[in-house]
């Protein structure tokens, strides 16, 4: 694996004050902008590109609060975390995707061994993040914009949420023979933990990276459409079997989803370590994935490993990628997490990774 060039990305004071440029969980090209999240915050972000040819640099940034464009389930709190973990442009839409997961309290170094067990024991989830979130975009000003409502072609669409009312994913995959049992545990743990989200049309899939079982990641394939009695929520179509859901099994040798991205028919799927582990860190292209209805257990040549991805001892985890330039010659965007010290620039830039993909789409 070889980075073919960076690109910068400039947040404002009020991001970088929360750590957004230090904790990006997920990344979406968009034309001229960029669309990107941060795991701490209840946002989603834009930067608009000095040449969307070729990018170099991502100014301009825009903040988005989720909590103006939907109900939120978090008592009220628009200010507590929705952990979003993945992007995804389809159509006229953004949508996004909370984490789903439950949360053991972090040990750090002033804490002495009394105190390190007690919050080792205990776990807690956050409403915010059980959602999954469509959002209307539009045109203002040249640029695509999420708005809490827009007619298109004459048809009306609202921001819309599942997850605020009724059963969210954690309540209907509690009896699944397969994550149910994996539920009480927290997403760094091997708990049950959304990492990605790929939508062509109807189809969204969800990436997990945790579980992982006896070495097979999951990914989750949902049909959410508005529900016509209250058009700011969402609801999820039965497959023909009648469950909400669908699962599919991917073999990557022991890793779990980080992201996922498509790729035409295509999908690829950024893997890495369910647990608190540095690496390794590997691209795979899952051939077919976008297309119909794809077998449900993923090896062998449906599934292959594309780049080898860097990563370094306690920086640099890869979390989003994406794909920039034209798409019979595109590139791979990364971005990390606990980024590096020298990814950080005296104005508060970050830097990603521009890679080159190995080769086209095979089907």
């Amino acid at each position: 694996m070889t980075v073919e060039r960076t690109v910068r990305l400039h947040f404002g004071d009020t991001a970088r004050a929360a750590g957004t440029h230090t904790n990006l969980s997920a990344v979406r090209s968009d034309g001229p902008v960029l669309w990107v999240a941060g795991d701490e915050t209840a946002t989603i972000e834009r930067l608009v590109a000095d040449d969307p040819a070729a990018p170099a640099e991502y100014r301009d940034h825009t903040t988005f609060r989720l909590a103006d464009l939907v109900d939120l389930p978090g008592s009220g709190d628009d200010e507590e975390e929705a952990d979003i973990e993945g992007l995804a442009r389809d159509g006229s839409f953004l949508w996004a995707v909370g984490s789903h997961s439950l949360r053991r309290r972090r040990v750090k170094d002033k804490h002495d061994d009394r105190q390190a067990l007690r919050r080792l024991a205990r776990v807690s989830g956050q409403p915010n993040r059980q959602v999954l979130l469509r959002i209307p975009v539009r045109d203002v000003d040249g640029l695509p914009t999420p708005v809490a409502e827009s007619v298109v072609d004459g048809v009306r669409s609202r921001a819309a949420v599942f997850g605020t009312t009724g059963p969210d994913l954690r309540d209907l995959l509690a009896d699944d023979e397969l994550l149910g049992p994996f539920l009480p545990i927290p997403g760094k743990d091997n708990g049950l933990d959304v990492e990605g989200i790929a939508v062509a049309g109807r189809r969204v899939f969800l990436g997990l990276r945790g579980p992982v079982l006896r070495g097979w990641a999951v990914v989750l394939q949902v049909q959410p459409e508005s529900d016509p009695h209250a058009p700011g929520r969402l609801r999820l179509r039965p497959f023909p079997d009648g469950r909400p859901y669908r699962t599919f099994a991917l073999r990557m040798r022991g890793l779990g989803v980080r992201d996922l991205c498509p790729q035409g028919e295509d999908l690829l799927v950024l893997a890495g370590p369910t647990m608190d582990l540095d690496g390794p860190v590997h691209l795979y292209r899952w051939h077919g994935g976008m297309a119909g209805d794809p077998p449900r257990v993923v090896r062998g040549e449906r599934l292959t490993r594309e780049l080898d991805l860097p990563y370094g001892e306690g920086d640099d985890h890869a979390e989003g990628i994406g794909l920039l330039g034209p798409p019979e010659d595109p590139r791979l965007l990364v971005v990390y997490d606990s980024p590096a010290p020298d990814r950080l620039a005296p104005d508060g830039a970050v830097t990603a990774d521009v890679l080159r993909l190995p080769g086209p789409a095979r089907s």
